[in-house]
């Protein structure tokens, strides 16, 4: 079995580093953020730090990185307050996965790409056309990450889209019916299969503490 200590991973070459810590924390999201400046132009990017903080209220956050260089999907959300979460799948992850391409501010992503904006409910910001799972999203708050100059922005669901053929009555989202990819590392994506469900747990009886 491979071992890295810390003082390993300094050394290693940068790539490498990149690769293995990226991927070792396990399959992440994989997400099209869309978002469009005050001049209507469009802007669709990938993201793989999305996460759930909330039910009530319904909040979702994402990480983005140091904004010492352009950052249009950021740049986006904070001068208009709106942006679409869209789940990849497998019918479009080469696509999806070019929109990390860093093209100018001027440039949508929806142009370079087969990917298709569409507008539901006349929500501001743009939607991806085929996305198994839809949210319209607004800007609530954000927190600088000192550690290493990234920013965990935080949105509140505005509206959700799902397909009836993904929602269990419980209200479970069966996301491997709708073929709903994950991101491994930075370029690596995997399109994973519900195995099982499992219900609520609670202590076994023989390891219960009585109450005096």
């Amino acid at each position: 079995m491979a071992e890295f200590s810390l003082e390993d991973i300094n050394k290693m070459h940068h790539l490498y580093r990149i690769n293995l810590i990226n991927s070792c924390s396990g399959y992440k999201s994989a997400n099209l953020i869309g978002t469009k400046d005050p001049q209507d132009i469009c802007n669709v990017a990938v993201f793989s730090s999305l996460t759930h903080l909330g039910s009530n209220p319904a909040l979702l956050g994402f990480f983005l990185r140091p904004t010492t260089v352009t950052r249009n999907t950021y740049d986006n959300i904070r001068s208009t307050g709106k942006y679409t979460i869209n789940h990849i799948h497998s019918d479009i992850l080469e696509e999806a996965h070019h929109t990390s391409a860093k093209y100018d501010a001027q440039i949508s992503e929806f142009d370079a790409t087969s990917l298709e904006e569409e507008y539901k409910d006349n929500f501001f910001a743009p939607f991806v056309k085929g996305c198994p799972i839809q949210l319209a999203m607004s800007y609530v708050e954000e927190y600088a990450i000192k550690a290493n100059n990234t920013i965990l922005l935080i949105g509140k669901i505005e509206k959700l889209y799902v397909p009836d053929t993904l929602l269990e009555k419980d209200g479970f989202i069966n996301l491997s019916k709708g073929k709903v990819a994950t991101i491994n590392g930075l370029d690596g994506y995997a399109v994973p299969q519900l195995k099982k469900r499992l219900e609520y747990q609670r202590p076994k009886p023989e390891f219960a503490i009585p109450n005096d």
